[in-house]
């Protein structure tokens, strides 16, 4: 029953038996047989059917409600068992860029708190992660704001907010007209699929930049790498994880056009919050605001451009 009821769970998600069957690798036809296995079993309609739409019902409401709490629980069965609620796994889902720096240093804060917690970091591009964290794979990611508004059955805390700026190869010419750089070499793309990506390509179509496609990735090092060889140029966040950038990189700041992405936690917005994971928010708060390298390599992104978390 529990394959039925992540079923139901995608249908009120994506709105339709069509749209939820392809999320999930499933026909329409066998979608509708298990939202009719549910209903069989459990007596009563979940929806009210009016021609080719389907329309959730109160009672369905108050299924959906349990089905997501059981999914949750079937997701945590391998869980240790355990009546300290301070044991157990955490589930986070990370961007890659945050992997090596803030999401290490909170961990390493964690293990002091929390020893005996273990913990299971999936990569993961921020899209994707919103996805893990509603079916319930994970208990929180790392990732990048979204920039098209926060789901209302999720939680938001900021952590970082870092710059975006042009890399180019050193040539000697010392050119600072970063529109000019743009379109006049080759442009090396950070994946539109992501939300820096998409961040990027928002600022192109404002800036009315017109650029000579090369390479896209979703790489930040790839990326910088790439431009150290002199493939091409890319804008790319200020990261921490990359400082100092190679001595054959110079970064040309965007001036009163910058741009930022922010990185932050995303949770699951409950009644009750699980205590591994509060500590873990804690963790990462404390590492965000942790002065990490020397200030010369931060090649001005400056202490404004980290914010405490919001509440």
């Amino acid at each position: 029953m529990i394959a039925e009821l992540k079923t139901l769970i995608a249908v009120c998600k994506y709105g339709t038996f069509a749209s939820a069957g392809e999320h999930i690798g499933l026909t329409q036809s066998a979608v509708s047989s298990q939202i009719r296995r549910i209903e069989e079993t459990l007596g009563f309609s979940l929806f009210d059917r009016t021609g080719r739409s389907a329309t959730l019902n109160s009672a369905g409401q108050i299924v959906l409600e349990r089905a997501e709490a059981l999914c949750a629980l079937y997701a945590k069965l391998g869980d240790p068992p355990d009546e300290q609620s301070t044991q157990g796994v955490l589930r986070v889902g990370a961007i890659a860029s945050a992997q090596s720096t803030l999401v290490a240093r909170a961990l390493e804060k964690l293990r002091q708190a929390l020893p005996l917690v273990r913990v299971h970091v999936a990569p993961g591009v921020s899209l994707r992660l919103m996805d893990d964290l509603d079916a319930g794979r994970i208990d929180a990611a790392v990732m990048i704001r979204p920039p098209f508004g926060m789901p209302p059955d999720m939680t938001w805390q900021a952590l970082a907010r870092e710059p975006f700026v042009l890399i180019v190869q050193k040539d000697g010419s010392n050119r600072k007209d970063w529109g000019e750089l743009l379109q006049s070499r080759p442009f090396l793309r950070y994946d539109r699929v992501s939300f820096g990506g998409r961040m990027v390509e928002g600022f192109l179509r404002r800036q009315g930049i017109t650029v000579n496609e090369a390479i896209e990735l979703d790489e930040i090092s790839g990326l910088i790498q790439l431009a150290a060889n002199g493939v091409g140029v890319a804008l790319v966040p200020l990261v921490e994880a990359h400082l100092p950038l190679p001595d054959s990189i110079r970064a040309v700041p965007l001036g009163e056009q910058t741009f930022y992405r922010e990185i932050g936690l995303l949770q699951r917005r409950t009644r009750t919050s699980s205590p591994i994971v509060t500590q873990f928010s804690r963790c990462l708060e404390e590492a965000s605001e942790a002065p990490v390298g020397n200030a010369d390599a931060r090649r001005g992104a400056s202490r404004k451009d980290r914010r405490r978390p919001r509440a």
